[in-house]
């Protein structure tokens, strides 16, 4: 029988979609009847349902088109890629009065959202958003996690780890299909990732300080945007030369950045799981990362990458002082990430069967 699903996300689609996006959509496409609700813009996929991009029409909105998606699209279940989109699911099926299972995923730690994330006004609403979250998490029919940290925060609501553990699929072929560069001589270290609080950028400026007085050719290159842009224009301003920022890159530019670097810093907290860790394992690359969050699903201290404590300024700075002082250090970390790379390496055709498993479970009552 081929199951119908209705995917719901707030994250901005344009369409037509990206080639590493439809790669995706036309594998589960193979598989189920697949009915997109989303923000963005565009036209062109009869998959596709768009609503208003920004956040005040978007949620107020949500709850109806799905109501209406419900009634006439009549799926088997609702796949909410957040707990707060998963609350409107919710109160959408409600509305619909029809049987659809709410599947709610947990990509990254959802308090993020009002404390750690854009805007210092998002606190004001901190404590009503976590309980949206907790509500939708706790009467889902199923839970679906991206690593063991995310299941984990599942298990805090629910009492048992998530319905089911696996990784959001993305095309990671422009980082893994050419052979990789050796590591450079340059004492050069790279950032990927949005300038915000939980991925610490404070902790990377106040680190890179410490650093790069004892490394005068040493250069920090850090690729986002985000609300701590100004930390990072300071930090531009006062180490002129030894860092370099890019606002946005395309995923080749990306890779050439990580090529040209000895390592990637990630110091988040906390961090769902960190495709970019893994993108960097693809270019042959370790990861000085958190031991917290997701980043140690992946990374193992010593072995691929460096792990240092949450929020460790001065253990963050003695990880990168190490790093560019021994190349051979991140030959031989860099040369084990690319084999982690290929055990995490996941394809369109594991997302589906990943995919139709927790569908099948659900229905038939997993929790």
């Amino acid at each position: 029988m081929r199951r119908r699903l209705l995917f719901v996300a707030r994250g901005h689609t344009s369409l037509p979609l990206a080639p590493w996006l439809l790669k995706r959509w036309d594998a589960l496409s193979q598989e189920f009847d697949v009915r997109v609700v989303n923000a963005g813009n565009g036209a062109g996929d009869e998959r596709f349902r768009l609503l208003p991009v920004p956040s005040t029409a978007f949620y107020p909105r949500l709850p109806f088109a799905l109501a209406h998606e419900l009634r006439t699209f009549r799926p088997d279940a609702v796949v909410a890629s957040d707990p707060f989109v998963g609350a409107s699911a919710l109160v959408g099926r409600a509305l619909a009065r029809v049987p659809a299972k709410v599947i709610v995923e947990l990509h990254g730690d959802p308090r993020t959202f009002t404390r750690s994330y854009g805007s210092s006004k998002r606190r004001w609403v901190a404590r009503a958003a976590d309980a949206v979250a907790r509500f939708a998490i706790a009467r889902a029919d199923s839970t679906r996690a991206v690593s063991g940290f995310t299941s984990s925060l599942a298990e805090e609501i629910r009492g048992v780890p998530a319905t089911a553990t696996f990784l959001a699929y993305s095309d990671l072929s422009v980082f893994a299909d050419t052979p990789t560069a050796p590591v450079p001589e340059e004492r050069r270290l790279v950032f990927v990732g949005a300038l915000e609080l939980y991925k610490n950028v404070d902790g990377l400026a106040d680190a890179w300080r410490v650093v790069a007085p004892r490394f005068p050719a040493a250069v920090l290159s850090i690729v986002g945007s985000g609300s701590r842009l100004h930390v990072v224009e300071r930090l531009v301003a006062d180490l002129p030369g030894q860092v370099v920022h890019h606002p946005r890159l395309e995923p080749a530019e990306v890779a050439a950045e990580m090529d040209a670097a000895r390592a990637l810093v990630l110091p988040s907290w906390p961090e769902g799981l960190g495709r970019v860790v893994l993108e960097a394992f693809a270019r042959g690359r370790p990861v000085i990362g958190t031991n917290g969050g997701g980043i140690p699903d992946i990374v193992t201290d010593g072995a691929d990458g460096l792990l240092i404590p949450r929020a460790d300024t001065p253990a963050l700075a003695a990880a990168m002082t190490r790093v560019l002082e021994d190349r051979e250090l991140c030959e031989r970390l860099g040369a084990a990430a690319r084999r982690t790379y290929g055990v995490w390496h996941q394809t369109p055709e594991d997302l589906v069967r990943n995919y139709a498993d927790l569908v099948e479970r659900t229905l038939a009552g997993a929790r």
